[in-house]
């Protein structure tokens, strides 16, 4: 019986970075749990991920983990951007509506709300 280690084919793949894999959680977060702030943090700690792995010249790698952080958080601060906007329309309109007298019955108001 020989006490040697058989040899391996297996390539050698570098870790990936942590950095990385946090983008990816935080942004998968920040389009379910955590809106804007898990969509914020996905982009910075992509940024940061990518400076790593460049930094490492090989020895580190998930870059497309981190890309996928990256664009889950902008898709994600994006998506907060416009239901910021749409809930804004959706509070101005009907007072804008009353300053300017058109109506003062919020049920006739119904038909626009229903466009918003």
């Amino acid at each position: 019986m020989s006490s040697e280690v058989p040899y391996s084919n297996a390539p050698y793949s570098p870790p990936n970075s942590s950095l990385s894999v946090v983008s990816l959680v935080l942004g998968i977060l920040g389009l379910t749990f955590l809106p804007v702030i898990g969509s914020i943090a996905a982009v910075i700690t992509g940024a940061m991920a990518k400076k790593e792995i460049r930094a490492s010249r090989g020895a580190v790698a998930g870059e497309g983990l981190a890309t996928a952080g990256i664009v889950m958080g902008w898709i994600g601060i994006a998506l907060g951007v416009i239901s910021l906007c749409v809930l804004i329309v959706a509070v101005a309109l009907p007072l804008l509506l009353v300053f300017l007298g058109i109506s003062t019955d919020s049920s006739s108001m119904l038909p626009l709300l229903a466009l918003v």
